[in-house]
């Protein structure tokens, strides 16, 4: 079954849509430790793709770890990935490879702060959430041999036509053998999963003894959670379910046989950008947002705006913000290097 919704809609759900939300399942107890947890907030919905539903953030006191207490069948991730996301929108025509980045340019935007660029040359790589392809492209230019998992429907045109090794799915480390992968990436991935204790055991399983995982997620427990509150851009509720502290990800890790040798904040400058534009154009529950799905008129205000924060943003103002909290270990974005000992 799929729900298709009116970006524009604003009527209540159909007592149908929300058991296809949320099918009667909440999770009380923490994915990581197994303690009842405590809500920390309510009221949370989609505020970009428009998708049907409320959700609660709630909290461990032993891990410090969070989660949004709805958890969904895998029929229903695949209609929230491949119906809501906007990659229908991608050109196949319009593909291209991620590029080599380095220096002081590198460094003030943030791009270190994606887990691909972390995977040296010549190496064997499997991406869980590889988005549209455009890892798997760089590391092959690079001399790797790449893999790809991506629950989205729409990298199937992409795997097509230029021959990537792609599973078009969830994640499911049976399909390869074990030991096998030198480097396992997983790029704003481990928010969205359902039990990232058994995904990371999986991921232990596939990487060879020494071999690395590096994991990039939203760090709830920085700047942008504290300041904007609800409206911080990397809540993304219903597809972020996981919030990791690093006490949750030292016990995750642990109990799938992998150790954490390091942990650090870098955060994309972009991402401070995107955070304004997303105040400016928050939308109501059941409508899609404007800048995050672009379907309806920007107000002149809302243009004027954009122009003022677009300029804020080439004069590097977003840059030097998100560079300074980044130093201090507060930044939006973590990256955990995981190895199996």
């Amino acid at each position: 079954m799929q729900i298709f919704r009116n970006e524009n809609a604003s009527c209540p759900m159909t007592a149908e849509e929300r058991d296809f939300v949320q099918p009667g399942v909440v999770r009380h107890e923490c994915p990581i430790c197994g303690v009842r947890g405590q809500v920390c907030q309510e009221g949370f919905y989609d505020d970009r793709y428009g998708y049907p539903g409320r959700f609660s953030l709630r909290g461990c006191t032993v891990c410090g770890h969070k989660w949004l207490d709805a958890l969904f069948p895998p029929e229903h991730l695949g209609v929230l990935y491949t119906d809501f996301y906007p990659r229908a929108n991608l050109k196949v025509v319009d593909f291209a490879p991620h590029q080599e980045v380095q220096g002081f340019i590198a460094w003030m935007n943030g791009n270190y702060s994606t887990a691909f660029r972390w995977v040296p040359r010549g190496v064997r790589i499997l991406d869980i959430g590889c988005g549209f392809g455009n890892t798997l492209a760089y590391h092959q230019a690079r001399g790797c041999e790449a893999w790809g998992v991506e629950a989205d429907e729409n990298i199937r045109r992409v795997a097509e036509k230029y021959g990537f090794k792609v599973h078009v799915g969830l994640f499911d480390d049976s399909l390869y053998k074990a030991e096998f992968f030198d480097y396992v990436t997983m790029d704003q991935v481990i928010e969205h999963v359902t039990d990232p204790v058994a995904t990371l055991r999986g991921v232990a399983r596939i990487l060879k003894p020494g071999g690395t995982a590096v994991l990039s997620t939203p760090n709830s427990f920085g700047w942008g959670a504290t300041v904007f509150g609800r409206r911080w851009i990397n809540w993304h509720a219903p597809y972020h379910l996981q919030f990791f502290s690093l006490a949750s990800m030292r016990l995750a890790t642990e109990k799938a046989g992998l150790v954490v040798e390091r942990s650090v904040t870098i955060t994309s400058s972009a991402w401070l950008h995107f955070q304004w534009l997303h105040l400016l154009t928050y939308p109501q529950e059941g409508q899609s947002s404007i800048f995050w799905a672009p379907r309806g008129m920007w107000s002149f205000r809302q243009r004027f705006v954009r122009k003022v924060f677009t300029m804020v943003h080439r004069c590097k103002i977003d840059h030097m913000i998100t560079r300074v909290f980044d130093a201090l270990d507060l930044g939006d974005n973590r990256l955990f290097f995981l190895r199996k000992p």
